[in-house]
Protein backbone atom coordinates (compact mmCIF):
# COMPACT_ATOMS: atom_id res chain seq x y z
CA UNK A 1 0.00 0.00 0.00
CA UNK A 2 1.10 3.55 -1.10
CA UNK A 3 1.35 6.11 1.82
CA UNK A 4 -1.13 8.52 -0.41
CA UNK A 5 -4.50 7.55 0.01
CA UNK A 6 -5.08 9.10 -3.02
CA UNK A 7 -6.74 7.96 -6.24
CA UNK A 8 -8.47 9.43 -9.66
CA UNK A 9 -10.71 6.70 -10.21
CA UNK A 10 -13.16 7.99 -7.63
CA UNK A 11 -14.56 11.26 -9.29
CA UNK A 12 -15.65 14.26 -7.19
CA UNK A 13 -17.80 16.79 -8.22
CA UNK A 14 -16.40 20.50 -8.51
CA UNK A 15 -16.52 23.35 -10.60
CA UNK A 16 -14.21 20.84 -12.88
CA UNK A 17 -14.65 17.50 -12.05
CA UNK A 18 -12.36 15.82 -14.27
CA UNK A 19 -9.62 18.38 -12.72
CA UNK A 20 -10.40 17.68 -8.82
CA UNK A 21 -8.62 15.32 -6.50
CA UNK A 22 -10.20 13.03 -4.69
CA UNK A 23 -9.29 10.89 -1.39
CA UNK A 24 -9.93 7.20 -2.01
CA UNK A 25 -9.89 4.49 1.47
CA UNK A 26 -8.01 1.74 0.76
CA UNK A 27 -9.90 -1.42 0.58
CA UNK A 28 -8.58 -4.10 2.64
CA UNK A 29 -5.24 -3.66 5.25
CA UNK A 30 -3.45 -6.81 5.97
CA UNK A 31 -1.31 -7.97 9.29
CA UNK A 32 1.34 -5.75 8.16
CA UNK A 33 -0.78 -2.70 8.52
CA UNK A 34 0.06 -3.09 12.51
CA UNK A 35 2.59 -1.90 14.59
CA UNK A 36 4.62 -5.10 16.92
CA UNK A 37 2.11 -4.35 19.42
CA UNK A 38 -0.89 -5.56 17.20
CA UNK A 39 1.63 -8.12 16.01
CA UNK A 40 2.58 -10.13 19.07
CA UNK A 41 -1.06 -9.65 21.30
CA UNK A 42 -3.54 -10.66 18.17
CA UNK A 43 -4.66 -12.91 15.73
CA UNK A 44 -6.16 -11.11 12.69
CA UNK A 45 -9.18 -12.91 11.80
CA UNK A 46 -8.98 -11.70 7.99
CA UNK A 47 -11.58 -9.14 8.04
CA UNK A 48 -12.26 -5.83 10.77
CA UNK A 49 -12.33 -7.46 13.73
CA UNK A 50 -10.46 -9.08 16.19
CA UNK A 51 -12.21 -12.64 16.98
CA UNK A 52 -13.78 -12.21 20.60
CA UNK A 53 -12.15 -15.31 22.28
CA UNK A 54 -8.48 -13.20 21.87
CA UNK A 55 -9.49 -10.28 22.43
CA UNK A 56 -11.15 -11.54 25.84
CA UNK A 57 -7.76 -13.32 26.45
CA UNK A 58 -5.03 -10.61 25.93
CA UNK A 59 -6.73 -7.11 24.51
CA UNK A 60 -6.06 -5.01 27.67
CA UNK A 61 -2.57 -6.35 27.64
CA UNK A 62 -2.81 -4.86 23.79
CA UNK A 63 -4.41 -1.48 24.43
CA UNK A 64 -1.37 -0.99 26.99
CA UNK A 65 1.28 -1.67 24.69
CA UNK A 66 -0.61 0.03 21.80
CA UNK A 67 -1.30 3.31 24.96
CA UNK A 68 2.67 3.31 25.94
CA UNK A 69 3.74 3.41 22.17
CA UNK A 70 1.44 6.37 21.97
CA UNK A 71 3.36 8.25 24.54
CA UNK A 72 6.97 6.98 24.47
CA UNK A 73 7.56 6.26 20.65
CA UNK A 74 4.75 9.25 19.36
CA UNK A 75 4.87 11.48 22.25
CA UNK A 76 1.27 11.75 22.95
CA UNK A 77 -0.45 12.68 25.82
CA UNK A 78 -3.14 9.73 26.13
CA UNK A 79 -6.34 9.52 28.05
CA UNK A 80 -8.21 6.21 29.00
CA UNK A 81 -11.35 5.91 27.26
CA UNK A 82 -14.49 3.70 28.32
CA UNK A 83 -14.32 0.52 27.01
CA UNK A 84 -15.68 -0.28 23.45
CA UNK A 85 -16.66 3.51 23.72
CA UNK A 86 -15.45 7.22 22.54
CA UNK A 87 -16.27 8.77 26.16
CA UNK A 88 -13.35 9.86 28.31
CA UNK A 89 -13.19 7.43 31.30
CA UNK A 90 -11.85 9.93 34.03
CA UNK A 91 -12.60 13.34 34.70
CA UNK A 92 -10.32 16.66 33.94
CA UNK A 93 -9.22 14.52 30.95
CA UNK A 94 -7.19 16.93 29.06
CA UNK A 95 -5.58 17.88 32.31
CA UNK A 96 -5.19 14.61 33.91
CA UNK A 97 -3.73 13.03 29.89
CA UNK A 98 -0.39 12.02 30.55
CA UNK A 99 2.86 10.49 28.89
CA UNK A 100 4.06 8.92 32.13
CA UNK A 101 4.32 5.10 31.70
CA UNK A 102 3.85 4.40 35.13
CA UNK A 103 0.25 6.34 35.42
CA UNK A 104 -0.87 4.70 31.87
CA UNK A 105 -0.54 1.59 33.20
CA UNK A 106 -1.99 2.43 36.02
CA UNK A 107 -5.07 3.25 34.25
CA UNK A 108 -4.56 0.38 31.43
CA UNK A 109 -4.27 -2.60 34.32
CA UNK A 110 -7.62 -1.96 35.59
CA UNK A 111 -9.63 -2.72 32.84
CA UNK A 112 -9.23 -2.93 28.83
CA UNK A 113 -9.89 0.78 28.23
CA UNK A 114 -10.17 2.32 24.63
CA UNK A 115 -7.07 4.87 24.08
CA UNK A 116 -7.41 8.80 23.85
CA UNK A 117 -5.21 11.54 22.46
CA UNK A 118 -5.46 15.09 23.91
CA UNK A 119 -4.80 16.48 20.77
CA UNK A 120 -3.78 19.96 21.86
CA UNK A 121 -1.87 18.96 24.41
CA UNK A 122 0.03 16.75 21.75
CA UNK A 123 0.71 19.77 19.72
CA UNK A 124 -1.78 18.24 17.13
CA UNK A 125 -4.53 19.06 14.84
CA UNK A 126 -6.83 16.03 13.54
CA UNK A 127 -9.11 16.45 10.56
CA UNK A 128 -11.67 14.57 10.83
CA UNK A 129 -13.89 13.74 7.57
CA UNK A 130 -16.54 11.44 7.99
CA UNK A 131 -18.99 9.54 6.29
CA UNK A 132 -22.58 10.78 5.51
CA UNK A 133 -24.30 8.07 7.37
CA UNK A 134 -27.44 8.22 5.12
CA UNK A 135 -27.30 11.86 5.18
CA UNK A 136 -27.96 13.91 2.37
CA UNK A 137 -25.49 16.32 1.57
CA UNK A 138 -26.36 20.34 1.54
CA UNK A 139 -26.98 22.35 -1.69
CA UNK A 140 -23.54 24.22 -1.43
CA UNK A 141 -21.78 20.47 -1.32
CA UNK A 142 -24.33 18.75 -3.46
CA UNK A 143 -22.79 15.88 -5.19
CA UNK A 144 -20.18 14.84 -1.88
CA UNK A 145 -20.51 11.72 -0.63
CA UNK A 146 -18.69 11.85 2.56
CA UNK A 147 -16.11 14.66 4.35
CA UNK A 148 -13.28 12.93 1.88
CA UNK A 149 -14.99 14.66 -1.19
CA UNK A 150 -15.15 18.00 0.52
CA UNK A 151 -11.87 18.38 1.30
CA UNK A 152 -10.74 17.23 -1.76
CA UNK A 153 -13.25 20.10 -3.42
CA UNK A 154 -11.62 22.41 -0.82
CA UNK A 155 -8.35 22.18 -1.72
CA UNK A 156 -8.91 22.30 -5.43
CA UNK A 157 -10.21 25.47 -4.23
CA UNK A 158 -7.09 26.64 -2.91
CA UNK A 159 -5.10 25.31 -6.00
CA UNK A 160 -3.43 22.86 -3.70
CA UNK A 161 -3.35 18.96 -3.37
CA UNK A 162 -5.26 16.80 -0.93
CA UNK A 163 -3.09 16.80 2.43
CA UNK A 164 -3.10 13.40 2.85
CA UNK A 165 0.28 12.54 3.18
CA UNK A 166 0.50 12.75 6.85
CA UNK A 167 -0.68 9.68 9.47
CA UNK A 168 -3.98 8.73 9.06
CA UNK A 169 -6.41 6.46 10.97
CA UNK A 170 -9.66 5.07 9.48
CA UNK A 171 -12.56 4.57 12.27
CA UNK A 172 -14.92 2.01 12.53
CA UNK A 173 -17.71 3.29 10.59
CA UNK A 174 -15.26 4.18 7.93
CA UNK A 175 -14.06 8.04 8.72
CA UNK A 176 -10.94 9.35 8.26
CA UNK A 177 -8.69 11.20 10.84
CA UNK A 178 -5.53 13.71 9.07
CA UNK A 179 -3.12 14.45 12.05
CA UNK A 180 -1.10 17.47 11.52
CA UNK A 181 1.37 19.01 13.65
CA UNK A 182 0.04 22.47 15.22
CA UNK A 183 1.47 25.76 13.54
CA UNK A 184 3.09 27.69 16.42
CA UNK A 185 1.86 31.07 17.61
CA UNK A 186 -1.81 30.17 17.54
CA UNK A 187 -4.35 28.48 19.32
CA UNK A 188 -6.52 26.29 17.68
CA UNK A 189 -9.74 25.23 18.61
CA UNK A 190 -11.95 22.46 17.61
CA UNK A 191 -14.83 22.94 14.69
CA UNK A 192 -17.67 21.30 13.64
CA UNK A 193 -18.62 22.01 10.10
CA UNK A 194 -16.12 24.84 10.24
CA UNK A 195 -14.22 23.93 6.94
CA UNK A 196 -17.10 22.35 5.06
CA UNK A 197 -20.30 19.47 5.13
CA UNK A 198 -19.19 16.34 7.59
CA UNK A 199 -15.56 17.74 8.27
CA UNK A 200 -14.96 18.35 11.91
CA UNK A 201 -11.18 19.38 13.79
CA UNK A 202 -10.18 18.45 16.76
CA UNK A 203 -7.21 20.62 18.49
CA UNK A 204 -7.36 22.64 22.07
CA UNK A 205 -9.94 21.18 24.29
CA UNK A 206 -10.23 17.99 21.85
CA UNK A 207 -9.50 14.12 22.01
CA UNK A 208 -9.50 11.55 19.57
CA UNK A 209 -9.76 8.01 19.98
CA UNK A 210 -6.49 6.51 18.72
CA UNK A 211 -5.64 3.38 16.58
CA UNK A 212 -5.90 0.25 18.44
CA UNK A 213 -8.50 1.21 20.19
CA UNK A 214 -12.30 -1.47 19.52
CA UNK A 215 -15.77 -0.28 19.04
CA UNK A 216 -18.45 -2.50 18.35
CA UNK A 217 -18.31 -1.91 15.03
CA UNK A 218 -14.80 -2.54 14.30
CA UNK A 219 -11.26 -1.19 15.44
CA UNK A 220 -9.05 2.17 14.95
CA UNK A 221 -6.48 1.35 12.51
CA UNK A 222 -3.35 2.81 10.91
CA UNK A 223 -3.84 3.89 7.28
CA UNK A 224 -0.67 5.89 6.48
CA UNK A 225 2.60 5.80 8.52
CA UNK A 226 4.12 8.93 7.19
CA UNK A 227 5.50 11.09 9.71
CA UNK A 228 3.05 13.64 11.13
CA UNK A 229 3.10 16.64 8.38
CA UNK A 230 2.73 20.62 9.75
CA UNK A 231 -0.70 21.73 9.18
CA UNK A 232 -0.98 23.16 5.24
CA UNK A 233 -1.46 27.26 5.15
CA UNK A 234 -4.40 26.99 3.61
CA UNK A 235 -6.19 25.05 6.02
CA UNK A 236 -4.78 26.89 8.95
CA UNK A 237 -6.05 30.14 7.30
CA UNK A 238 -9.44 28.59 7.15
CA UNK A 239 -9.21 27.56 10.96
CA UNK A 240 -7.33 30.30 12.17
CA UNK A 241 -9.78 31.49 15.50
CA UNK A 242 -11.95 34.72 14.99
CA UNK A 243 -10.46 37.61 16.78
CA UNK A 244 -11.38 38.80 20.27
CA UNK A 245 -13.94 40.79 20.66
CA UNK A 246 -13.20 44.46 22.16
CA UNK A 247 -13.21 44.52 25.95
CA UNK A 248 -16.09 45.30 27.80
CA UNK A 249 -16.50 48.63 29.21
CA UNK A 250 -15.90 48.50 33.26
CA UNK A 251 -19.12 47.93 34.58
CA UNK A 252 -20.90 50.18 37.18
CA UNK A 253 -22.00 48.73 40.18
CA UNK A 254 -22.73 50.23 43.52
CA UNK A 255 -20.22 51.31 46.12
CA UNK A 256 -19.31 49.12 49.19
CA UNK A 257 -19.93 45.49 49.78
CA UNK A 258 -23.10 45.06 47.39
CA UNK A 259 -20.60 45.87 44.37
CA UNK A 260 -18.15 44.01 45.71
CA UNK A 261 -20.91 41.04 45.65
CA UNK A 262 -22.41 41.90 42.18
CA UNK A 263 -18.70 42.06 40.73
CA UNK A 264 -17.84 38.61 42.57
CA UNK A 265 -20.82 37.17 40.81
CA UNK A 266 -20.75 38.39 37.25
CA UNK A 267 -16.91 37.59 37.30
CA UNK A 268 -17.61 33.51 38.18
CA UNK A 269 -20.37 33.29 35.62
CA UNK A 270 -18.39 34.60 33.24
CA UNK A 271 -15.51 32.51 34.27
CA UNK A 272 -17.77 29.38 34.02
CA UNK A 273 -19.20 30.56 30.36
CA UNK A 274 -15.39 30.82 28.98
CA UNK A 275 -14.51 27.55 30.65
CA UNK A 276 -17.36 25.35 29.83
CA UNK A 277 -16.80 22.19 27.44
CA UNK A 278 -18.61 20.80 24.47
CA UNK A 279 -21.88 19.20 26.04
CA UNK A 280 -22.04 21.59 28.45
CA UNK A 281 -21.68 24.88 26.88
CA UNK A 282 -25.49 25.79 26.55
CA UNK A 283 -26.73 24.90 29.81
CA UNK A 284 -23.58 26.80 31.39
CA UNK A 285 -24.16 29.75 29.53
CA UNK A 286 -28.35 30.12 29.92
CA UNK A 287 -27.61 29.54 33.84
CA UNK A 288 -25.15 32.81 33.74
CA UNK A 289 -27.35 34.44 32.19
CA UNK A 290 -30.58 33.86 33.93
CA UNK A 291 -28.47 34.48 37.47
CA UNK A 292 -27.20 37.94 36.05
CA UNK A 293 -30.38 38.90 34.40
CA UNK A 294 -32.24 38.28 38.25
CA UNK A 295 -29.66 40.86 39.35
CA UNK A 296 -30.55 42.64 36.32
CA UNK A 297 -34.39 42.87 37.61
CA UNK A 298 -33.14 43.96 40.98
CA UNK A 299 -32.38 46.47 39.77
CA UNK A 300 -28.20 46.59 40.94
CA UNK A 301 -26.91 45.44 37.40
CA UNK A 302 -27.13 47.25 34.08
CA UNK A 303 -28.60 44.83 31.14
CA UNK A 304 -26.25 46.27 28.74
CA UNK A 305 -23.51 45.54 30.63
CA UNK A 306 -24.40 42.18 31.63
CA UNK A 307 -25.29 41.11 27.80
CA UNK A 308 -21.73 42.03 26.78
CA UNK A 309 -19.94 40.44 29.70
CA UNK A 310 -21.67 37.13 28.63
CA UNK A 311 -21.07 37.38 24.43
CA UNK A 312 -17.37 38.81 25.64
CA UNK A 313 -16.99 35.06 27.94
CA UNK A 314 -18.42 33.00 25.35
CA UNK A 315 -16.53 34.52 21.89
CA UNK A 316 -14.28 31.69 22.22
CA UNK A 317 -16.90 28.93 21.34
CA UNK A 318 -17.75 30.53 18.57
CA UNK A 319 -17.05 28.08 15.70
CA UNK A 320 -16.13 25.17 18.18
CA UNK A 321 -18.34 21.98 17.36
CA UNK A 322 -21.24 24.42 15.51
CA UNK A 323 -21.54 27.19 17.92
CA UNK A 324 -22.64 30.24 16.45
CA UNK A 325 -22.85 33.96 17.56
CA UNK A 326 -26.37 33.94 16.95
CA UNK A 327 -26.50 30.62 19.28
CA UNK A 328 -24.94 32.87 21.88
CA UNK A 329 -26.72 35.64 21.09
CA UNK A 330 -30.20 33.82 21.20
CA UNK A 331 -29.14 32.19 24.80
CA UNK A 332 -27.61 35.40 26.36
CA UNK A 333 -31.04 37.05 25.76
CA UNK A 334 -33.11 34.09 26.79
CA UNK A 335 -31.54 33.82 29.98
CA UNK A 336 -31.62 37.33 31.12
CA UNK A 337 -35.18 37.49 29.90
CA UNK A 338 -35.93 34.84 32.56
CA UNK A 339 -34.01 36.12 35.10
CA UNK A 340 -35.16 40.03 34.90
CA UNK A 341 -38.60 38.07 35.70
CA UNK A 342 -37.10 37.11 39.07
CA UNK A 343 -35.56 40.42 40.58
CA UNK A 344 -32.84 39.57 42.79
CA UNK A 345 -32.68 42.04 45.80
CA UNK A 346 -29.42 42.55 47.31
CA UNK A 347 -30.16 42.36 51.42
CA UNK A 348 -28.82 44.33 54.00
CA UNK A 349 -25.87 42.38 54.73
CA UNK A 350 -24.09 43.42 51.38
CA UNK A 351 -24.94 47.42 51.86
Amino acid sequence: MTSSIISADIAVAAATPAATPAFRTPRSIDRQSFDQYSRTDHAWDGATRWSGMEEQKSGGRRLLHRALAAAIEQQFYVLPVVPRGKTPAIKSWEDAATRDPQQIRAWFDQRPYNIGIAVGRSGLIVVDLDEAHGEPAPPAWAGARNGRDVLARLAHAAGKSVPDHTYTIQTPTGGIHLYFRQPPGTVFRNTGGTLGWRIDTRASGGYVVAAGSVRREGYYRVINRAPIAPLPAWLADALAPPPPPPPVAPIELPRGRAGAYVRAVVEGECRAVTEAATGTRHRTLLRAARILGELVGGGVLDESAARAALNQAAARHIGVDHCTAHDIARTVADGLAYGRRRPRQIGPSCT
